[in-house]
């Protein structure tokens, strides 16, 4: 990992970014990803993030926290929280801006438990593939107090393989239609390409049935995302 994405947080932090990073994936072209819109606050956010961050409680775990501002907000509010990114840039962002538990990890290498854990801007993207998706949820499971919750947000991105007629165009043998192929890159530097898994809710419902969760839709965005809750 080349960390091209810490890097160019670090860089507007530091007043030197000159662009934006630009993504695409497998089946979309390239796409704008603005960096201040990584530093934005609890008012600019999206309302299914804002929901999240008002069904928190208790210890909370901010899983690929970024520039932390989900942290940040939930410090303020008198939360403790530990935020965790698999990106060195990422979490010297989260420290410089004054997140109080900040650590290079990926999600199943922590062994700490809490009583919500948050995974945001798409959180089922870290799951990377269908086949992954029990390996996950077990394991955030095992990070769960009693009553304790797991913030989750996802996207049904279906629409994208509808034609004109409402017909679905994909290949049924290529694998689920969630499951795509990420690419970012940042003045000119590539990120290795990388999986992320863009999940329906029933087919995330069906699986945390599978290890014993709960799951609920607790909120709908605007544009076939949803937030879930899911519980003992």
């Amino acid at each position: 990992m080349k960390d091209v994405f810490g890097k160019a947080l670090l860089d507007f932090y530091n007043g030197k970014a000159t662009e934006d990073i630009i993504t695409a994936t497998n089946i979309s072209g390239e796409d704008v990803l603005p960096l201040e819109y990584l530093f934005r606050n609890f008012n600019k956010m999206p309302n299914i993030e804002q929901k999240a961050l008002n069904l928190c409680k208790g210890k909370i775990l901010d899983v690929g926290c970024g520039s932390g501002s989900h942290s940040l907000y939930l410090q303020e509010n008198g939360f403790k929280v530990k935020a965790i990114d698999i990106s060195k840039g990422a979490i010297k962002v989260c420290k410089k801006r004054g997140v109080i538990n900040a650590e290079e990890k990926a999600l199943l290498q922590e062994t700490e438990t809490f009583d919500t854990i948050l995974l945001l801007m798409n959180g089922t993207g870290i799951f990377k593939t269908i086949i992954a998706i029990t390996t996950y949820l077990k394991h955030l499971k095992s990070l769960l107090n009693k009553n304790g919750q797991i913030l989750i947000d996802s996207s049904d991105i279906k629409y994208m393989f509808e034609d004109e007629d409402g017909g679905f165009w994909q290949d049924l043998n290529s694998g689920y239609y969630g499951e795509l192929d990420y690419f970012l890159k940042y003045k000119g530097e590539e990120e290795k390409p990388m999986k992320w898994l863009y999940l329906d809710f029933s087919t995330l419902n069906i699986a945390c049935a599978s290890v014993g969760l709960q799951c609920e839709k607790v909120a709908e965005g605007e544009h076939f995302d949803y937030l879930a809750r899911l519980s003992f």
